[in-house]
């Protein structure tokens, strides 16, 4: 018997593909993993992952050519009262260019594992994990309301955890992804308060009636504590608060370097794809009610701004060489950040879209390294390796100058818009923002080339016996690396002016843009000293730096060992002392409080009221009853017992 299916309804089976192809792949690696073996659970996640891949890349063309929205109704999932949600699918411009980027970047990463992670033997469970994260970052960005965000918002959060976790028995990967569960949660707890107070103003969390009834609720104002607050300005501060722990700004930033811990294809796709590009997505997506907002855009541009220099400068003083990619990544997230708060959503889509490609590229190549040199990665053990690895050299030395924003590569063409767009805003805040990361773009450009320097180019620091066994990674990270650094060459270029510009219609319904703020082309007509001052600053000190550990190293000791260099070092090393403040004036605090409850109310008032109460009841009670063992007391109280009950039932 043949079945015919019209185009719409193929279509609408392709885009639900979209979303299962992943977590089919979870499920079969994850449950028959050991009837598959390391090879078949490999196999079965990057067919299914290629298929996800070849879908968002057909979805991808199609909207670059004629964009379009598809909502697919599902069934009804939760109806109580006022409360009405149902399983719906939305693809708009936002999300299918997110997709593409989530399925192509996890498309990369799951070959890549193939080879690097062969020689664990719970590379099924592995490649599950992978799967399933990218499944709950496709639910996220393809919601139609939500409360389908906050479950793919939780559901990347949870295999963070068990990603970074997943060589349990060291408890430094413990530690952090303790670190990382806690600090999502903060940001989550904020995201739930903007999602209840939205309700109860809107009645309704479904994107198409909150975009539709936001403007008319625009000027209700809530009484707090004798101060007048605009609703719409809670509901974003609310919503940026989840914001700032999934993209770990200032504040929420401590947990994504230590997630470091986890193996290295793990940290390619949480900083590259998957998790640290919700907040962003969420501030984008929306763009409907931060644009109806003031001070709220301002918070989220100094926010960003702070993070970017912050981050920056902790980068400067690292050895770790996944840290201080790490590092960066949050700088490059607090670009994103401030262009959102300055009303430029498509900028930071734009400079997401191209950090992905150059940020796994950096990773990836890290960890090819770090698997060569036999798990070392600390920078001053290494150096020489320019001809033992020459394509590991060529992929960081591609990531790093696109990562500075190095002329042509993708980084230049979305970074330098990103600065000229902050100068070209005319307000206070937006000069702030210029300014700061101008300074984040020359510290930026400063690790980089210390890190090719220290890594490559310097004489060998290492033992012989390491250097004697190097040699080049094996033909699939190879192919994943060039493929990564084609995509950081070209695809900035190719792409610019889809993502940018007044003339496009890609984001004609995906984003909102406030007229009274929007300057879409006032970054034309700045001046041209101010355009080429961040490039021609990053260009002199990426050679004033070779310059410096080439021919000046000596006087750099020196300076480091001054009055000056020591307090410096030490307070970027230890990372703004942030960390030290949080635990003296924050955890220490919560534990000496938490140890009185549990002394006072837990052990005390709980367990004497309850467990000890009752036990000790029950002990007397069998105590009494022990005087009472003779055969004639138990027959005399059951008949008594029964009489009472007798006249009971007859009254």
């Amino acid at each position: 018997m043949i079945y015919f299916y019209d185009k719409d309804t193929m279509n609408k089976i392709m885009y639900i593909l979209i979303l299962c192809l992943p977590l089919i792949g979870a499920f079969q690696a994850g449950f028959f993993g050991k009837f598959f073996g390391k090879q078949g659970s490999s196999i079965i996640t990057i067919l299914y992952l290629s298929l996800t891949f070849l879908l968002s890349w057909s979805l991808f063309k199609t909207t670059l050519i004629s964009p379009f929205n598809m909502l697919i109704t599902g069934p009804i999932w939760i109806h109580f009262d006022l409360f009405h949600v149902s399983w719906n699918i939305y693809f708009d411009s936002l999300t299918i260019i997110m997709c593409f980027i989530v399925s192509f970047i996890s498309f990369l990463v799951h070959i890549y594992s193939y080879e690097y992670m062969n020689s664990d033997p719970h590379l099924p469970r592995f490649m599950s994990y992978l799967s399933f994260f990218t499944f709950f970052m496709l639910i996220l960005v393809s919601g139609n309301n939500m409360l389908q965000l906050f479950i793919g918002w939780e559901g990347v959060g949870l295999c963070s955890y068990l990603l970074i976790n997943f060589w349990f028995t060291r408890i430094q990967a413990n530690k952090a992804a303790i670190k990382a569960m806690l600090y999502n949660r903060l940001g989550d707890f904020g995201l739930v308060i903007g999602l209840l107070i939205l309700f109860k103003l809107l009645y309704s969390i479904n994107y198409g009636t909150i975009f539709n009834l936001c403007y008319k609720y625009s000027n209700i104002n809530l009484i707090l504590f004798s101060f007048k607050i605009n609703l719409i300005e809670c509901i974003t501060c609310c919503l940026f608060i989840g914001s700032v722990g999934k993209s770990a700004q200032l504040g929420l930033h401590a947990w994504l370097p230590d997630a470091m811990e986890g193996p290295t294809p793990v940290s390619a796709l949480i900083h590259a794809a998957t998790m640290v590009t919700a907040g962003v997505f969420l501030l984008t997506r929306m763009s409907f009610l931060f644009e109806l907002t003031t001070y709220c855009l301002i918070l989220v541009s100094i926010l960003g701004a702070i993070t970017t220099l912050f981050a920056a400068t902790i980068g400067l003083v690292q050895n770790d060489l996944k840290k201080i990619i790490a590092y960066s990544t949050c700088s490059q997230l607090g670009y994103m950040i401030f262009i959102c708060g300055l009303s430029n959503y498509n900028t930071s889509m734009f400079h997401l879209f191209n950090h992905a490609f150059f940020k796994s590229l950096l990773f990836l190549t890290a960890g090819a390294i770090i698997h060569s040199v036999q798990d070392e990665q600390d920078m001053r053990k290494l150096g020489g390796l320019q001809r033992l690895l020459p394509i590991s050299y060529s992929g960081i030395l591609i990531g790093s100058l696109a990562l500075t924003g190095f002329p042509f590569l993708s980084g230049f063409y979305s970074k330098e818009i990103i600065l000229e767009i902050a100068y070209s805003t005319y307000l206070n805040w937006g000069h702030y923002c210029y300014i700061l990361g101008t300074l984040a773009a020359f510290c930026t450009t400063f690790y980089s080339c210390r890190l090719l320097y220290l890594t490559f180019l310097t004489k060998p620091s290492g033992y012989r016996s390491i250097y004697s066994q190097i040699h080049e990674s094996g033909t699939y990270i190879i192919i994943v690396l060039s493929c990564l650094i084609l995509c950081s060459i070209f695809f900035g270029y190719e792409f610019k002016f889809i993502f940018l510009g007044l003339g496009n219609i890609i984001w004609t319904s995906s984003i909102y843009y406030n007229s009274l703020f929007f300057l879409g082309f006032n970054y034309e007509f700045i001046p041209i000293q101010i355009k080429l001052f961040p490039l021609l600053g990053s260009i002199g000190i990426f050679g004033l730096t070779y310059c410096v550990y080439c021919f000046f190293q000596l006087s750099l000791f020196k300076l480091k060992m001054s009055k000056l260099g020591k307090i410096s070092y030490y307070f970027l090393n230890k990372k703004w002392l942030f960390d030290k403040l949080i635990t003296n004036l924050i955890s220490y605090r919560i534990l000496i409080f938490s140890n009185i409850l549990y002394t006072n109310v837990d052990r005390g008032f709980i367990e004497l009221l309850g467990g000890f109460w009752i036990n000790n009841f029950i002990i007397q009670v069998q105590f009494f009853f022990k005087k009472f063992t003779s055969y004639s007391f138990y027959q005399i109280f059951f008949i008594v017992l029964f009489i009472i009950f007798y006249f009971i039932i007859i009254l």
